[in-house]
């Protein structure tokens, strides 16, 4: 599937683009890789050319022609366009897609869409993260070199002469996406729509941020294992993750909207806000609302109301064959047909009297719960039947997490929570010592600062021979000078520290303050979980007020 991408560049030095194409760098802090000696490596494989300029004076050509039609000359001006195509990875095998081939497609598609610019156009094998997939860059300079034909994409026909700027709009970019379109489907490669809606659009920023997050997860858990503990989690989702998987997981059962928004509140408390005809979602951890829009077409109101009228539709069906007694497997058990299909509801079978046949736990633990005190909403028998299932999962789902981390007592558990708590006690502290201390720095630093940057109004001051007179003119500056020099005093027993010290130090706090949240959240949601996870033990083993702790503690959950 080829995807376009499109970067504004405002970097005056066209020279960096020209490094980017043909060395290698580093895909976290896009700086260039360096060999033993200092020197930048030539990246393996790629293939350069350059339309209407040399691909090696690309920069050069480019600052000539800015200067002789007077473009490009401000700082917030963008002075170039960087375009990437990137092919499905099976095009390789699939389709014999090579880097020659690439390379002639995207001249292909520069000469139709950039005509008169000019242009590098650079194939790289190797794509990002490793996944091996071809892409093309396309750099072109945004002031066009010569006139050309007006084209059907191009709105203002000042677009097509030479002098005048790339001028990129929503009928240009339908055009790009169209012609690539058509040039994968000549070639026979993979290809999706890019003229519709994404169904889960990733930003770059929500992709980098995810792996950012989870390389800080990664060495978070490794500290944690050499302590002797599991992780509560090894993977890293965002907010807008969360929401994704949290929609799919209400909306694949629910009937209605108000079924939707009642099930995202109640199991995962993301509120659900609808306005002119849209969906939007609030993260538990957020204030502002996140629309439905930029999570993609598959959480929008439109793509939704299909689903739960699709589910309102089965459910019907599903009431219909419930109707008529079914018949039994014959020959074989009930445990036997339920592993053939797991996912297969049986009617019929009595779930209540064998749940372990739900999710095949064998546990010597008797699963006791009042189904009907716990549902809150019966429309229908078979909808009932359906949320007894559902909520005898939840218990099993209990029960397989205390069985995987080991837990075989309710003692065992209550030590494992206490020792959470401590922790996040701890972590808890440290951060609100570190937070503390920030303060203080920052405190220090308005000080010192009013201190020294009005160190020459009293000097003046002094100096001054009608000290009356140059105090009343410049009395808020020596009220703000006296005040620095009274923190100073009273603060700072002898000499006080030096501004570039104190930032330096708050910097770091800064540092130690991220990297102690992360720690402080994670005890946080784990202390969360086994709040959880101890409650839903109680109520499975039918805790009461009348037993005695020593009973309780002594109560083989396993």
């Amino acid at each position: 599937m080829a995807v376009l991408k499109h970067l504004s560049v405002k970097n005056a030095d066209y020279g960096k683009a020209l490094e980017y194409l043909i060395f290698q760098h580093d895909e976290h802090t896009q700086k260039p890789i360096l060999d033993s000696n200092g020197n930048r490596i030539l990246r393996e494989e790629y293939y350069l050319d350059g339309i209407n300029c040399h691909p090696f004076s690309f920069d050069k050509e480019c600052e000539q022609l800015n200067a002789y039609y007077h473009k490009n000359q401000k700082r917030e001006d963008i002075k170039s366009h960087h375009y990437i195509i990137s092919f499905d990875p099976r095009d390789k095998e699939d389709s014999g897609l090579t880097g020659e081939r690439a390379q002639a497609l995207g001249l292909e598609f520069t000469r139709n869409f950039f005509p008169g610019h000019q242009a590098l156009v650079c194939t790289h094998m190797d794509g990002h993260n490793g996944s091996g997939n071809i892409h093309v860059h396309i750099v072109i300079n945004s002031v066009r070199k010569l006139d050309v034909e007006p084209q059907d994409f191009i709105e203002r026909r000042c677009d097509s002469r030479a002098g005048y700027k790339h001028h990129q709009t929503r009928n240009y970019l339908t055009a790009m996406q169209a012609g690539l379109m058509e040039i994968t489907k000549r070639e026979h490669l993979h290809q999706v729509d890019l003229l519709s809606p994404a169904p889960v659009k990733v930003t770059e920023r929500e992709y980098w941020k995810n792996r950012r997050e989870q390389e800080i997860l990664n060495e978070l858990n490794a500290r944690i294992i050499a302590d002797g503990m599991k992780p509560r989690t090894t993977k890293y989702q965002t907010q807008k993750q969360f929401l994704r998987d949290a929609i799919n997981d209400i909306a694949s059962t629910a009937h209605s909207q108000e079924e939707f928004q009642s099930g995202l509140k109640e199991k995962y408390d993301i509120l659900l806000k609808v306005s002119r005809g849209r969906y939007s979602y609030l993260h538990p951890e957020r204030q502002k609302y996140i629309t439905g829009r930029k999570l993609g077409n598959n959480f929008e109101k439109k793509y939704l109301s299909e689903i739960f009228a699709e589910n309102a539709k089965s459910e019907k069906s599903f009431e219909d064959k419930a109707a008529v007694p079914a018949k039994k497997p014959e020959g074989e058990s009930i445990a036997k047909a339920v592993r053939k299909k797991q996912t297969e509801y049986i009617p019929g079978y009595d779930y209540e009297a064998n749940p372990v046949a739900i999710l095949f736990i064998r546990s010597d633990l008797r699963l006791v719960i009042d189904l009907q005190n716990n549902i809150k909403a019966q429309q229908n028998a078979a909808y009932a039947q359906k949320i007894k299932i559902s909520n005898l999962k939840e218990m099993a789902k209990t029960v397989c997490y205390i069985q995987e981390h080991g837990y075989d007592t309710r003692e065992n558990l209550a030590d494992i929570l206490e020792e959470i708590n401590e922790k996040f006690r701890d972590a808890r502290k440290t951060l609100r010592d570190t937070e503390n201390r920030i303060k203080t720095v920052n405190e220090q630093i308005h000080y010192i600062g009013q201190y020294q940057s009005r160190k020459s109004i009293q000097a003046q001051f002094l100096k001054s021979r009608n000290k009356k007179k140059f105090r009343q003119e410049h009395r808020s500056e020596l009220d703000l000078y006296n005040a620095g020099v009274k923190y100073i005093r009273e603060h700072f027993a002898g000499k006080a520290p030096s501004l570039k010290s104190l930032k330096a130090e708050r910097d770091q706090l800064f540092q130690m303050k991220e990297a102690q949240y992360g720690t402080y959240q994670y005890f946080r949601d784990y202390q969360k979980e086994l709040r959880t996870v101890s409650s839903n033990v109680d109520m499975i083993l039918g805790k009461g007020k009348n037993r005695t702790p020593d009973r309780e503690k002594a109560q083989d959950i396993s």
